[in-house]
C-alpha cells in the first residue's frame, strides 16, 4: 500500500480553478453521449448573456446577467432599481434575454434560482415551472430552482 501526502489549500487561485473546471468538463465530456455530441458546436462553450436597461439619464435602472451553454438559458441575476418596479422593466430583460437565447444562440430551455421573498411568483407568472426546493437553504430562506420550455 502506498502512502501519500497531500497538502490542501483553500485560498482562491484563478489558474488552478480554470484548470479544475476545464479538467471536470473534460470528465464529464467523456463519461456523457449527450456532452461528447455537443464537442464543437456553438452550444459547447458557455457564453455570457446580459442585458442592460438604462434610464432617460443614463443611470443602471435594470439588468439581467447570466449565461447560455447546451441549449439552455440560465438566469443567474435579474434586478430593477426600485424606482423602475413595477412598471414592467423586469419583464421587459427577462423577454430580452429569453429571445435572445432561443433565436440567436438555439436555446429550448431556460432556469433560474430564486429565493421565497425575492420572485419565485415573477417567474411562474412568466411561465417557470418549480423543478426544485430546498428549505432551509440558507436557514430561514427557501430556494426554488424553475425552468421554461423556450421553444
Amino acid at each position: 500500500m502506498v502512502c501519500r501526502m497531500f497538502r490542501f489549500e483553500t485560498e482562491v487561485d484563478k489558474a488552478r480553478r480554470d484548470l479544475l473546471r476545464v479538467r471536470l468538463r473534460d470528465a464529464n465530456t467523456a463519461a456523457s453521449p449527450v456532452l461528447r455530441a455537443l464537442r464543437g458546436s456553438p452550444g459547447e462553450r458557455e457564453s455570457p448573456l446580459h442585458v442592460w436597461a438604462l434610464d432617460d439619464g443614463g443611470a443602471l435602472a435594470g439588468g439581467l446577467v447570466g449565461h447560455t451553454w447546451a441549449t439552455w438559458l440560465h438566469v443567474s441575476y435579474l434586478w430593477v432599481d426600485e424606482r423602475h418596479r413595477g412598471a414592467g422593466l423586469g419583464s421587459g430583460l427577462l423577454a430580452r434575454a429569453e429571445r435572445t437565447a432561443r433565436e440567436g444562440r438555439g436555446c429550448r430551455s431556460a432556469r433560474v434560482e430564486t429565493w421565497d421573498f425575492q420572485a419565485p411568483d415573477f417567474y411562474r407568472g412568466h411561465g417557470y415551472e418549480v423543478v426544485c426546493v430546498i428549505p432551509g437553504y440558507p436557514p430561514g430562506i427557501t430556494e426554488y430552482t424553475l425552468t421554461k420550455r423556450l421553444a
